[in-house]
């Protein structure tokens, strides 16, 4: 019962920090006008919004950066789900009668696959479907137009599953190599690394993420999808599972 409450704390904790956080700095940059200095380091590292109002630039400048704080989550709290998917069920003795009935391993996986993958979507659509809403409502027009860019929306709706999927196959991957929970968790972080980078590289102007980009993005993501899965499905093998884990 302490495991499964604190996976539904690890769960919704993420989403709940990024968008409270999300919300309470485009309010305040709502109503605290930035320095001149913070103004000319923003045009600087933003050249997309150098010219909108100072005000208007801060927000819409924030709001862009929650929004690559958004596309965290699918890779984060998914991969959280799938690990303790696997070894958490060893550890508890609920693994072993999954891995002796005659269920195709290629089933098994897919099936632990979507109980991560589905509630890591949902909450992440419900959190950025607040966010939005928020922000149009208390934020200037420069957010509003940030959090409503067309190639915002199509991330959320088209990236994240693509990201979530890629997150819960890489968390059961290295579930089948490592014992420990904190271990695989640091391994299967490293996926953050390449989101934020390229989530940086939008936001300050140096990558432009256009129609030609984005097809590009999903066609990569849907091929590792398809390569991790395959992998996770080599490598989970029930009997040097049950073996090498009692």
């Amino acid at each position: 019962a302490l495991g499964n409450k604190l996976l539904v704390g690890m769960t919704l904790l993420p989403p709940v920090v990024i968008l409270v956080a999300g919300i309470a700095a485009v309010a305040a940059a709502a109503v605290n006008p930035p320095s001149d200095r913070d103004v000319q380091a923003l045009y600087a590292a933003a050249p997309a919004v150098a010219g909108l109002d100072p005000k208007e630039a801060v927000q819409g400048f924030i709001a862009t950066y929650f929004l690559i704080l958004f596309m965290l989550i699918p890779t984060v709290v998914p991969l959280t789900m799938a690990i303790y998917s696997v070894i958490g069920e060893k550890a508890s003795r609920t693994l072993e009668p999954l891995l002796a009935t005659p269920v195709g391993v290629g089933d098994l996986l897919f099936a632990k696959s979507l109980a991560s993958t589905v509630p890591s979507v949902i909450v992440t659509w419900a959190a950025y479907g607040i966010y939005l809403a928020t922000v149009i409502s208390i934020g200037s027009r420069a957010a509003a137009q940030a959090v409503t860019a067309p190639r915002w929306i199509l991330a959320i709706v088209v990236l994240v599953p693509l990201l979530t999927l890629l997150s819960v196959n890489l968390g059961i991957l290295i579930s089948t190599r490592v014992n420990d929970v904190r271990v695989a968790q640091q391994i299967g972080g490293l996926v953050v690394v390449p989101v934020v980078g390229l989530g940086i590289a939008q936001v300050t102007g140096r990558v432009v993420l256009d129609n030609g980009a984005f097809l590009e993005m999903t066609i990569v993501l849907i091929l590792l999808d398809l390569a991790v899965f395959w992998l996770a499905r080599l490598a989970f093998q029930r009997e040097n599972i049950l073996v090498r884990w009692r």
